[in-house]
Order: C-alpha cells, then sequence, then structure tokens
C-alpha cells in the first residue's frame, strides 16, 4: 500500500506544477500579463479566469420579445401566402383581402372555388408554425357559408412564433455580442419570450444597447416613379430626418443574402461607409435588378428606415457594393456588426438594464477573498491542532486541491462568480472531511492493535469506499443544479464539481502519496495521529 512507484509520484508532481503554471497568468498584473502573451507563441497564449458580472462588473440587459411586431409580421406573411394561393388556384375573390388584428378576411362567392382553396388554407399551418402546438393548431380557418372566409393566427401559433423567435434572436444576439470584442457574455432565455445577456467587463452599456436594440433588418427596394399605384407603394422615413420617401412594397434583395459587412472609408469623399458582400443568390438578384432599372434610384432600408436611396448608374454584377449615410465612424462599425450578425426575427424590447460598476465588483471580491482566507485558515489550523504532522499533510493536499480547482475553471473557460467562490469555500471543507475520514479509520485499526502498515492500509482502503459515494451523491447534486440552473447557480454548480473531483484526487492519492514518502524515510514506531 505504500509503495509509490517513481513514476506515479513524478507523474503527481508534474500535475500539480502543471495547474500551479495554469493559473500563474491569472496573479499577474496586466502590464506583465502583456508581456507574458507577447514572450509565449501563438499556440501557447496563456488564459486567465473570467470573471462574471458581480466580480468585474459590467452590463446587464433584460430583452422581451415585442409579441405586436410578431403578429403583424405573421399576419403579412398570412397575407402574402393567401394571395399567391388565390393566383396559382386563379380564384376570383371579392372586394380584396381584408387585414385584421389577428388574422385576415376575404369573400369568395364562388362554393367550388372555396372547396378547391379552403383544404390549401388549412395546409397554410404547416408552413406557418412548423406544426401542431400542443393539439391545437396555429392557424384557425372558417368559412361562414355566405363566401365569407377567415382566418385567424391562434394563441397557439403566437406562442410558438415567439418562442422561435427568442431561440433564433440569442444566436444573433451572440454573433452581436462577440463581434464587440467581450468575453464570456451569458445568454439565456428567462421564460417563454425574455432574454437575459451580461457582459462582464463592458460598462458603458449604451453601445450594447445599440447592438442589442436595433432588428438590422436590410431590405433593398425600388424608390417609387410617378404613375405607378399607390397600392404597391409605402413611405418610409428617412434616417437622416428629412422627411418620407415612397418606395415600392416589393423587396428586391434581402440582406440575409449578406455573406460579410465591414466599416471603411470612401475613397473619394472620405465618409465612414459599410462595404457589403453577397452569396451567389443574393449576388445574382442584385445584378438582375441593377440591370434591369439603370437610371432608377435604389433605397437602401433598414428597419424600415431608407438609410440612402444612390441612383444606379450601371448594372453591379459582382456581388458588392457599399452603404453610405453620413454615417460617424462608431455608427458604420456598429452597422457593420449589425449586418454581419443578421438581423433579428423579431423586435426586441429592453425592459430592464443594469450597470455594475468595478468598485461594487471589487467588494464581492475583497469579501470572497476574506471568506476563503477565514475558512481555509481555520480549517488549516484545526487539521494541525487534531492531527499534527498528518495534518500538515491534509493541508498540502488542500493547497492542491484549490490550484486544480482554479487551473479547472480556466482550462474549461468557466466563469467564476461570488456564488461560484461560495462552491470553492464549500469544497475546502468537504476535501478536508475526506482525510478525517481517512484518519479517523487509522485511528480506530491502531486502537484495534493492529500493525502501523494495516492501521494505514485499512485506513485509506476502508474509508475511500465512504468518500466516493459521498463525492457521488453531491456530484449527482451538481450536476442537477448545472442542467436545470441558470446564471449564478450555475457559477456555483460548476466550482462544486471540480471540487468534488479534485477532492477525491488529493485527499486519496496526494495524501497517500506523502504519507508513504514521510513512512519511508522516518521509519516510526507509533503513529503521530
Amino acid at each position: 500500500m505504500l509503495r509509490f512507484a517513481t513514476w506515479k509520484i513524478i507523474a503527481i508532481l508534474a500535475l500539480t506544477l502543471a495547474a500551479v503554471l495554469v493559473i500563474v497568468p491569472s496573479t499577474l498584473a496586466p502590464a506583465s500579463y502583456k508581456a507574458l502573451e507577447r514572450a509565449l507563441p501563438s499556440w501557447a497564449q496563456p488564459r486567465t479566469i473570467v470573471l462574471g458580472l458581480d466580480l468585474q462588473g459590467g452590463s446587464y440587459v433584460m430583452l422581451e420579445v415585442d409579441k405586436a411586431s410578431v403578429l403583424h409580421t405573421q399576419v403579412t406573411n398570412l397575407r402574402d401566402d393567401v394571395r399567391r394561393i388565390l393566383r396559382e388556384e386563379k380564384v376570383a375573390i371579392t372586394g380584396g383581402i381584408g387585414t385584421q388584428a389577428r388574422g385576415v378576411q376575404l369573400r369568395i362567392p364562388d362554393a367550388a372555388d372555396r372547396a378547391k382553396v379552403l383544404p390549401k388554407f388549412r395546409n397554410l399551418a404547416n408552413s406557418f408554425a412548423g406544426a401542431k402546438i400542443g393539439g391545437a393548431p396555429p392557424l384557425d380557418v372558417r368559412d361562414s357559408g355566405d363566401g365569407l372566409v377567415q382566418i385567424t393566427v391562434t394563441d397557439a401559433g403566437v406562442t410558438e412564433k415567439v418562442r422561435r423567435a427568442v431561440d433564433q434572436s440569442i444566436e444573433v444576439i451572440r454573433k452581436r455580442v462577440d463581434a464587440l470584442g467581450t468575453r464570456e457574455a451569458s445568454i439565456q432565455r428567462e421564460g417563454d419570450d425574455r432574454i437575459n445577456v451580461q457582459v462582464p467587463g463592458l460598462q458603458d452599456p449604451k453601445q450594447l444597447k445599440i447592438v442589442l436594440g436595433e432588428t438590422a433588418k436590410l431590405e433593398f427596394r425600388l424608390v417609387a416613379e410617378p404613375g405607378q399605384s399607390p397600392s404597391e407603394l409605402e413611405e418610409l422615413e428617412q434616417s437622416d430626418q428629412s422627411g418620407k420617401i415612397a418606395v415600392e412594397k416589393q423587396v428586391m434583395v434581402q440582406g440575409e443574402d449578406l455573406t460579410d459587412a465591414q466599416p471603411g472609408f470612401d475613397q473619394r469623399g472620405g465618409d465612414p461607409i459599410v462595404s457589403f458582400r453577397f452569396n451567389i443568390r443574393g449576388a445574382q438578384k442584385f445584378g438582375e435588378v441593377t440591370s434591369k432599372n439603370v437610371g432608377r434610384l435604389f433605397a437602401i432600408v433598414l428597419d424600415n428606415k431608407v438609410i440612402s436611396a444612390p441612383r444606379i448608374l450601371q448594372p453591379i454584377t459582382g456581388g458588392s457594393g457599399q452603404i453610405s449615410g453620413h454615417f460617424t465612424v462608431e455608427q458604420a462599425n456598429n452597422l457593420s456588426i449589425l449586418l454581419r450578425a443578421g438581423a433579428l426575427p423579431a423586435k426586441l424590447n429592453i425592459i430592464e438594464e443594469r450597470t455594475v460598476g468595478p468598485g461594487l465588483g471589487q467588494d464581492s471580491i475583497d469579501a470572497g477573498k476574506r471568506a476563503a482566507y477565514v475558512g481555509a485558515g481555520l480549517v488549516v489550523v484545526y487539521m494541525l491542532i487534531t492531527y499534527g504532522v498528518f495534518g500538515i499533510f491534509a493541508n498540502l493536499a488542500l493547497f492542491v486541491h484549490i490550484a486544480f480547482i482554479f487551473a479547472g475553471l480556466v482550462l474549461l473557460g468557466s466563469t467564476l462568480t461570488l456564488p461560484g467562490i461560495a462552491g470553492i469555500v464549500l469544497t475546502i471543507g468537504m476535501a478536508v472531511d475526506s482525510n478525517v475520514l481517512i484518519y479517523e479509520r487509522i485511528r480506530e485499526e491502531q486502537h484495534g492493535g493492529r500493525s502501523i502498515l494495516a492501521s494505514l492500509d485499512a485506513g485509506f482502503n476502508r474509508a475511500f469506499a465512504t468518500i466516493v459515494d459521498s463525492n457521488v451523491t453531491m456530484f449527482v447534486a451538481a450536476a442537477i443544479l448545472y442542467f436545470l440552473g441558470s446564471g449564478p447557480v450555475r457559477g456555483f454548480a460548476v466550482s462544486l464539481a471540480l471540487g468534488i473531483l479534485t477532492t477525491i484526487v488529493t485527499a486519496v492519492t496526494m495524501t497517500r502519496m506523502m504519507i508513504a514518502i514521510w513512512y519511508h524515510y522516518a521509519r516510526p514506531t507509533r503513529l503521530p495521529i
């Protein structure tokens, strides 16, 4: 039991040294850390512990999907789908398609025509929300019998659309926040229609609000010409507040076909611009539109506002172009971020925002440090008083245990929060508790008349099963907290789980190795325990 192969000792010491080296960059001053970054090759760049919003400060924003805009978009799409079906089936209607708050209505006087299109209207439900939700269809199609057909978006249809909008928005928001250069932003769903965004280290929430508050729905439309039917046009505000401009309702090219957008400067005037590039489909559409409409004004519309309306001087077939609109450098940079990340599927309203200052975060760090120091100090003193030299072994293993936890946080890229510090303090007690189980078992065996070697062997072997059982139970609890919790709860679960895993290594393997080395050189006649 007390024979440790040399290679095992070297492996344990090397693992401990590696853990220390991993956490050293986190203890360096900013200037020293930058110097270390420059000195090391790109494949060996140092990593630090990422502090959460409650430790280093930052910005917090709660977003809510605008259900009214979601419903409006659904009704608009429904109207277009109904119009398409009528056109494909060559069905005549009386009075046009009327738009209501929750759907559309139309009058089809011919019974045969109604029988032909009603099944197709009902089939719209499959593509409208993907499938029926909990047995409730997303669309309600009613035939009054006198030719009036009403198609209404149900509550289930709105709820499902909002849920999907939240899922899609989370991915778009993540791309936008990452483009700001921030690290370890927390973006999570809250309920059915809300998104919680936490960006540690970002002390100015203004830029975050600009990036998150824009839907970034980019469209290219032709500007209206004299003589066009008013039903085919709509007036939109211009972003420079110079009034409204009439544009065609038909969207010629959509922003979803963009593959890249970068800020830059106009070579002629030096004004900030945004250069964009389309994918193959978008480039083909853009080339066709500009080829057929040379001489016309082409409006660039962002979130129903006309940014600019340049004249098409020649066909643009290269699949790229630029947007100019008297931008500042910051506006051009923000617009490029929005376009690269893609458009939000729905409008998001900011219902809560907070800024946690670095001073408050420092207070939290200081309080956490004090708690950790006091807790660790009391444990160290208790182990020394109670177990003597064996207490020294337990304390050394405890320090290695803490080093392993922080090294694990660095390697996993996990964010350390204030509850995470609480989890580390808790695992300190758990780690020492494992040593207490081993040592008390050794005492019992020694009092029972066993030899020194037999007592040590029985203490480790018989306590091991108890240690594993208790730690497995705690690990399951930590896993449940991680998968069912969110935010700070997850931070606590991560540090707790890491502490449980390292406890088994340090309390059993590290302590056993130190006792084996001590026994080899000291050759005691009785155990000092």
